[in-house]
């Protein structure tokens, strides 16, 4: 039971981390080309659905999500973010063009990961690819951006540029956060810089909180976690690792051993890697796993919302008014 819930927290912190590191260093909604290879630097084909149309978990969607981003809003705030930034550069004399925010999208569209939350789950993805993502999402689409000056990184970020630092071991140079920085200089071309650069402002216009909440994940977590507790979750995975036994699958505890048996080190799928993955799907809808963990976890959740309702429908007012303002500047930028 501890490598189930180490590997619950996990998949609850993977998630997040792919959506922001999707949405960070990403670009938006529009079909710009991409200079290298002639692919569209955003391409919203490849975003993943707001609710799955396929495998165990179509049209499953759990309590907690109604208070989680949706990719497609953490693109609009990102872009919105982006084109304030270029245009408060511009009042300084400096043109600056910003990633666009989209480019890179994550498989799932919020921090849930129902795909994938109950391990593999999708058939027909697993017979191409095994446990593998697919092509498409395995690819990065980069965005080169011109190397900034230091004046222009102090009004843009409102501190000075970071120096770098040569790693002990390899020699490498690095740059971290924040690292070894001053405040920026008060005034540029005859304007003061603005409190927190560029960046900071473009937060300040679209209202967006000091700090990102971090209820919902703390409790989509916690929901994970307490459901694999369940007698009748602990009932299902054992049938589960019954049916894998039987297909010359033994000693699998629990989904999460498959996916890690399952994974290969160059994301490459191999016959026995797609095997196990077509099995482990297999043996989830024969004992109907997903469903009993869904529905479980489902309840948790409920009662999750209901212990902490203000504090949830607060952080989804916030989210529809820092949304609603970056979709009216998007409008005007675009005018």
């Amino acid at each position: 039971m501890t490598h189930i819930k180490r590997t619950a927290a996990a998949v609850a912190l993977a998630a997040s981390a792919l959506l922001l590191s999707a949405c960070s260093s990403a670009p938006a909604p529009d079909t710009a080309a991409n200079a290298a290879d002639g692919r569209p630097v955003v391409d919203k084909d490849n975003w993943p659905e707001k609710v799955p149309t396929h495998g165990l978990t179509k049209n499953l969607t759990l309590p907690l999500e109604a208070y989680m981003a949706s990719y497609e809003d953490q693109v609009t705030v990102e872009q919105a973010a982006n084109d304030l930034q270029s245009s408060c550069m511009k009042e300084y004399g400096i043109d600056l063009t910003l990633p666009r925010a989209g480019a890179n999208p994550p498989p799932s569209d919020n921090d849930a990961n129902i795909e994938r939350r109950y391990g593999l789950t999708d058939r027909a993805g697993a017979e191409k690819y095994g446990y593998e993502l697919a092509p498409a999402l395995r690819e990065h689409t980069r965005q080169t951006m011109r190397e900034l000056s230091g004046a222009e990184v102090e009004v843009l970020t409102g501190h000075t540029k970071p120096e770098p630092v040569k790693a002990a071991k390899t020699g490498e140079a690095f740059v971290g956060p924040g690292q070894g920085t001053e405040p920026a200089r008060t005034e540029f071309n005859g304007k003061k810089v603005k409190a927190g650069g560029c960046i900071g402002w473009s937060k300040a216009q679209l209202g967006a909180p000091a700090a990102d909440p971090v209820l919902v994940a703390e409790l989509a977590g916690e929901s994970l976690t307490r459901s694999m507790k369940d007698e009748k979750v602990v009932a299902a995975i054992d049938a589960w690792s019954s049916c894998m036994a039987g297909k010359g699958h033994a000693g699998l505890a629990d989904p999460y051993r498959a996916m890690d048996q399952g994974v290969t080190q160059d994301q490459q799928p191999t016959p026995e890697s797609i095997a196990l993955a077509v099995d482990d799907v297999d043996c989830k809808q024969k004992t109907d796993l997903v469903k009993i963990w869904f529905g479980v976890e489902s309840a948790i959740q409920d009662r999750q919302i209901a212990d902490n309702q203000d504090r949830l429908t607060g952080i989804k007012e916030q989210h529809g008014k820092e949304v609603a303002v970056a979709r009216r500047q998007m409008t005007a930028s675009a005018q």
